[in-house]
C-alpha cells in the first residue's frame, strides 16, 4: 500500500515541476489570459498545449491512484 501512496506523490512532484518549468513564464498563457480571459487561456493549455497534455495523463494518474487516508 505505501508503494501507491509513494507513486501518487511521485505524480504531484512531476506535475508540480512540469508547471514550474514551463507554466510559470508562458508567454502564451499570460497573452492570452490578459487578451481572452483565464477560462480561455486555461481551455488553450489543457486542449491543445503539449505540456497541458501531459499534465492531463498525470491527472489521469492520480485518479486512479488512492487517496491519502484521512488523519
Amino acid at each position: 500500500m505505501g508503494k501507491k501512496r509513494n507513486r501518487r506523490k511521485e505524480i504531484l512532484e512531476q506535475i508540480a515541476q512540469l508547471e514550474e518549468m514551463y507554466c510559470d513564464g508562458c508567454f502564451l498563457k499570460s497573452t492570452f489570459r490578459k487578451e481572452y480571459g483565464k477560462t480561455y487561456a486555461q481551455s488553450f493549455c489543457i486542449q491543445r498545449c503539449t505540456v497541458g497534455e501531459q499534465m492531463r495523463q498525470y491527472g489521469e494518474m492520480l485518479l486512479s491512484a488512492p487517496p491519502r487516508p484521512r488523519q
